[in-house]
């Protein structure tokens, strides 16, 4: 008999760490593991199997139908947002080609297991798009249906993975006369900027922030590239994780919406700065402005409105300011490089 198993895409990413690690510790859990690059040897304990390989391998994925009964996915593969936009065809294979394979996948799974197969997707911020700065001030905290109008590729790649997971779970071949009841159950998480203590910055439009504490930890210069008045919704990782374990083990019948808000807290680059000097005496940062990036920036709304996800299925994260970065991000960057830091709360 072909094994229960959950698959994870992406796996070797900030949040497959920190979900791979929660999901190794459950009784029965079996996680099969996907990812471009070879799995980081800490994580392996973990997994019920990894396998080395691309989400636009058709192959690679029809293997994977035929050797398991996959109940649930937990698609996190994606080429990022600053990469995106030197790659844009590349960021269209990957991001949107490579759901649309997991979307088909889970959707025949679901009609051979006669039941709804689970998908729960990541989006981003980066799906917002705001005219101007003065329109995002007073936009205020974006609920999920406004200013859905993303100015990158990799913001338009999210969008509109949003609206396929809603049309595989709702309206999939609907004029076919052998439409079947059983589809995936697509579950989606708009994530505000993440911030890991295990894992390095990867370069995204977001990271100034752990870019800012990381180079501070290593009694590094760093120049901050967007002005330090620019203000995004943050999240520490393991709110990340829990709130798709949270979306994920929520009753179907709760649930009002495909897509929710969640959120932690909202910074100005400035005050990550002070928050980075109070840690680290001495930290350097000065602020240069990328045009093109900042611009970018100013398009994602100062905060979001996660008030559905709290009414309906309970979020609440764990980790606000003080917490995220006086238990959990600076204690673990300090770690890593050997450093003494000052923790207070």
């Amino acid at each position: 008999m072909r094994k229960e198993v959950t698959l994870i895409t992406g796996a070797n990413g900030e949040v497959g760490h920190g979900l791979i690690a929660h999901l190794g510790r459950l009784e029965g859990a079996r996680v099969v593991a996907l990812d471009l690059q070879p799995l980081d040897p800490a994580l392996l304990p973990s997994c019920y199997r990894f396998i080395q390989g691309d989400i636009l391998d058709g192959m690679l994925l029809g293997r994977l139908v035929s050797e398991y009964e996959i109940r649930a996915i937990y698609h996190l593969a994606s080429l990022l947002s600053t990469r995106a936009e030197f790659t844009p065809e590349a960021a269209h294979r990957v991001n949107v080609e490579g759901t649309l394979n997991l979307l088909r996948l889970g959707v025949e799974q679901a009609h051979w297991q006669g039941r709804p197969v689970l998908f729960l997707y990541p989006s981003s911020i980066a799906a917002y798009g705001l005219p101007s700065l003065a329109a995002k001030e007073r936009a205020g905290r974006a609920r999920e249906d406004e200013w859905a109008q993303p100015t990158t590729m990799y913001g338009c790649n999210k969008l509109y993975c949003e609206h396929l997971g809603r049309y595989y779970a709702r309206y999939y071949r609907q004029l076919a006369a052998d439409t079947s009841t059983a589809s995936i159950d697509f579950r989606c998480l708009r994530f505000p900027g993440l911030i890991s203590a295990e894992t390095l910055p990867t370069g995204g439009t977001s990271d100034y922030g752990p870019e800012m504490l990381h180079h501070a930890a290593q009694g590094e210069p760093y120049a901050c590239f967007v002005r330090e008045d620019t203000r995004l919704p943050f999240m520490a990782m393991p709110d990340a994780v829990k709130a798709l374990l949270m979306l994920g083990a929520a009753p179907r019948e709760r649930l009002n919406r495909l897509v929710y808000n969640v959120t932690s807290f909202s910074l100005s680059a400035g005050e990550i700065y002070k928050l980075v000097q109070r840690a680290f005496a001495g930290a350097v940062v000065s602020f240069e402005p990328d045009v093109k990036r900042q611009a970018i920036v100013d398009s994602w709304p100062a905060d979001i409105d996660d008030s559905a996800a709290r009414q309906d299925w309970g979020w609440q994260p764990d980790y606000d300011v003080e917490r995220a970065f006086s238990e959990y991000l600076v204690p673990a960057v300090a770690r890593r490089y050997g450093r003494e830091a000052t923790v207070t709360a």
